[in-house]
């Protein structure tokens, strides 16, 4: 049987574990990626751990999302990530180098290698033909420190592309299209291999704008082959000898096999407040638009700010509209400059803020309540812009251009004949200038010597006690399905200043799901939590984890999981059980006490049950755990399982 390519990824890094869907596998890492909003976590955890030198062959520290520095806070972070890279051996990409996708891949990309990172838009390597998974922070530092990254094997799920994508259309609405065919479990478990004719016309950061999103469909990670497209990307960036050729085998076989027609697709779009809510741009069409925003790792090219220039050229934006650019690199801002189309951006009333994330994770660009933001993100869950009532689309560059200009949702094949505009041609971007803001790492008789930089805003990494054999436990909130990290552990311009200080954080737990939870956690302690299915899905955050931890969430009840959040709670000791009967979730409300006696044994043998003792019931459950799983919950967690003697 011939092999795909996320196959021989596998095959390639395999450590430990039998590789058949569903079993508990290890793979060696040969990259990281950190990004500030996640990596103070990780060099606090890389202290706890006494790390003396990272074990990688490559470990990037990022500085994207937390850039609006209101207080002391951001730069003190910022000071201390950049002295933790110093001591541990980290490259360090300083604030307004970029956002971590793009930039690593530009930089750092290699076809064949692994990397993990902490955060869930890491897949986006897969299009450079690499095995990159998002996962906790705790992962990505035991991977630091040499460990191997554990997961559960997932199915290789095979999507053939032919075709060409027709004029006004783009790779954004290819991820839009598999979402609207799948929503945001659809991928659960799976990697997504793309292959096929149609991959010919598209380009390394057209996959990129692919793979990234694949985190929106909950897969494992997201895999194309290493090809001529490849090639060509790492010679514009002056590293061909990286390249690698990686294709599937001729024969090779999916367990699961899908097909798309690009020359098929439309122009589509994600309305509020879910990517899996998509529909044809066209059906929509009309909606008043008060807002649109470019950018974010989901549309990080050169391609996808030139030919939003290229559309609004002589043009100026409808005066109802605040149009907000992002560049997504120093580097593309720079070739951007240099093509003429910032300049093109600027007469059109565009306002240009500094490389990174921003408002794509709520760091400023705040929509007004009740108005329509159309943003070129992959994401539009609840208050994730940092307005509560908030009404956010996702789209295709042209469709955001096309909106800027009418100042309404318009399906851009509109605007030959509403505005006398051509179909935009963009040229293959100019030399990349030198624009880079990275730092290597020290060499080991200079870091070893370096003392963290840890102003009175950054704290320590909590201590976690183990699972107790008997817990008894109030129910502290109940949360339907689909809930994010974003409603779990906010980010944003208010939370994240706090994301190294515990304490601090915990008061923003589920605060716009449910404000009562962080008084009622901690006036009960130890607690439980009632979830749906695919709780936790979205970012890797694993805060989302450790904030309700700190406050004494012992075990989750859910219907299932997301992948990266599942893995954090078992990372923090936290006890991840599953619905025997999903409609036992009917029968738990907020505040009944729910207790389990030989909770130890019952989770070595996978069946623990619940006694509902408010109601009288009894509520069994099930979980997903691994062996070395089930010791790290019962421990407290990875790092006091770590420790542990043997």
């Amino acid at each position: 049987m011939g092999r795909s390519v996320a196959r021989k990824l596998i095959d390639a890094h395999l450590m430990d574990g039998d590789p058949s869907p569903g079993s508990e596998i290890g793979l060696r890492v040969d990259q990281t990626l950190t990004q500030d909003a996640t990596g103070t976590m990780v060099m606090l955890e890389l202290e706890a751990l006494e790390l003396e030198r990272t074990r990688t062959d490559v470990s990037v520290q990022y500085v994207d999302h937390n850039l609006l520095q209101a207080d002391e806070r951001n730069m003190a972070d910022h000071l201390f990530l950049r002295s933790a890279c110093q001591r541990f051996g980290l490259w360090f990409s300083r604030a307004g180098n970029g956002v971590s996708h793009p930039t690593h891949m530009q930089r750092f990309g290699v076809p064949g290698a692994s990397m993990v990172g902490s955060d869930s838009h890491t897949c986006a390597a897969g299009s450079l033909g690499m095995l990159a998974i998002g996962v906790g922070g705790i992962d990505v530092a035991m991977a630091i420190a040499g460990e191997p990254v554990y997961l559960s094997m997932p199915e290789i799920w095979g999507v053939r592309l032919t075709g060409e994508l027709p004029p006004w259309v783009s790779a954004k609405d290819v991820i839009l299209e598999m979402l609207r065919r799948h929503g945001v479990r659809g991928g659960i478990n799976r990697i997504v291999e793309y292959h096929g004719p149609g991959l010919a016309g598209l380009s390394a950061m057209d996959r990129h704008v692919i793979a990234n999103m694949g985190a929106e469909l909950g897969a494992t990670t997201t895999v194309f082959p290493s090809d001529e497209r490849v090639r060509e990307f790492l010679r514009a960036e002056g590293r061909e000898d990286d390249f690698v050729e990686l294709t599937a085998d001729p024969d090779a076989e999916y367990d699961q096999t899908e097909e798309i027609d690009l020359s098929s697709l439309e122009p589509l779009i994600a309305a509020p407040s879910s990517p899996g809510n998509v529909t044809p741009v066209a059906e929509v069409a009309g909606e008043p638009v008060a807002q649109v925003v470019v950018g974010s790792s989901a549309n990080p090219g050169f391609r996808d700010f030139a030919v939003v220039a290229a559309i609004l050229r002589g043009r100026q934006a409808d005066p109802g509209v605040s149009l907000d650019v992002n560049p997504t690199s120093r580097q593309i801002l720079a070739q951007l400059t240099t093509s003429g189309g910032t300049l093109d951006l600027i007469k059109a009333g565009a306002r240009l803020h500094q490389a990174g994330c921003l408002g794509c994770i709520g760091m400023g660009q705040a929509p007004a309540a009740g108005s329509n933001s159309l943003r070129t993100f992959p994401r539009n869950f609840p208050g994730r812009s940092g307005t509560a009532d908030d009404s956010v689309w996702l789209c295709s560059p042209e469709t955001a251009a096309a909106a800027a200009l009418t100042g309404r949702i318009t399906d851009p094949r509109e605007l030959p004949e509403l505005l006398g505009i051509d179909v935009p041609t963009v040229q293959e971007p100019p030399p990349a200038p030198d624009a880079v803001l990275l730092e290597a790492p020290l060499p080991l008789e200079r870091a070893s010597k370096v003392e963290l930089v840890k102003a009175p805003s950054i704290g320590s990494l909590p201590d976690f006690d183990p699972l107790p054999d008997v817990l008894e436990a109030p129910a502290a909130i109940k949360v339907g399905d689909d809930i994010s990290t974003d409603e779990i552990m906010p980010a944003g311009a208010r939370a994240l200043p706090y994301r190294s200080n515990v304490e601090k954080l915990a008061e923003f737990a589920f605060a716009g799901v449910d404000p009562g939870y962080v008084e009622r956690a901690r006036q009960a302690g130890q607690h439980v939590i009632v979830g749906g299915r695919n709780y936790g899905q979205g970012s890797s955050r694993e805060h989302a984890a450790i904030v309700p931890r700190h406050l004494g969430l012992r075990m989750v009840l859910a219907s299932s999981y997301a992948r990266i959040h599942w893995q954090n709670l078992a990372n923090f000791g936290v006890l991840p059980l599953e619905f025997v009967d999903e409609a036992d979730a009917e029968r738990i409300e907020v505040g009944d006490q729910l207790a389990v006696e030989g909770l130890h044994d019952a989770v070595r043998r996978g069946e623990v049950t619940v006694h509902n003792r408010t109601r009288d019931q009894a509520v069994r459950t099930r979980h997903r755990l691994s062996p070395r799983q089930v010791e790290m919950v019962l421990a407290g967690g990875r790092i006091p399982r770590f420790r542990q003697p043997g």
